[in-house]
């Protein structure tokens, strides 16, 4: 009977200390494969450029009949909430239909969206299969073609990385982002 009371005893102290110490986001903890991929303006942007940076991610394509508008113009919307509350964070848009979307596709795309560029990009330049292998990895998120319908087939989450490369968070980027959750989250991780 003590030693059942002490293991209670020793999992209630962790569980105190665990919620009482670090308020950073820590859902996941998975670290981002090294990349080296091209932006809407032809500029190489890699894993090391974010090193030191907090960024959120995504995955879209420019061709995308359902779910990509309404991430995108989301993902826009946090572009602005994050300005506004003053709040330095990188976005990056994945294509996951990189054969197709070349960056003057990408950079059109999400000017429709009133992108601002200093900090969003959105990357192409590398295979299918490669973009594939790198989002089950990095984001334990699986892509495919759905040859029927000439679309591709990706989650809808946003994705928050800290300064270090780990993602750490991932949101609803689709019906209903948690934008007051996310500033808060970015805002932990830039103390």
């Amino acid at each position: 009977m003590k030693k059942i009371m002490l293991i209670g005893v020793l999992m209630l102290v962790t569980l105190v200390a665990a919620a009482c110490g670090n308020s950073k986001p820590s859902q996941l903890s998975i670290p981002v494969q090294p990349f080296e991929y091209i932006n809407q303006d032809e500029e190489e942007v890699s894993l090391a450029d974010l090193k030191g940076k907090v960024w959120i991610a995504d995955f879209v394509f420019t061709r995308c009949i359902t779910v990509c508008p309404t991430m995108t113009a989301n993902m826009a919307e946090l572009q602005q909430r994050l300005s506004d509350a003053g709040l330095e964070a990188t976005l990056v848009s994945f294509s996951v239909d990189p054969e197709r979307d070349e960056p003057a596709a990408l950079k059109s795309y999400l000017g429709k969206f009133d992108a601002n560029f200093t900090n969003w990009h959105a990357l192409t330049g590398y295979s299918f299969e490669d973009i594939k292998s790198f989002v089950l990895q990095s984001f334990k998120a699986p892509i495919a073609m759905d040859i029927a319908a000439d679309q591709v087939i990706h989650g809808t989450s946003f994705y928050l990385i800290d300064q270090s490369g780990t993602v750490v968070a991932k949101y609803d980027g689709n019906m209903d982002p948690p934008y007051d959750k996310i500033l808060k989250d970015v805002k932990s991780l830039l103390k």
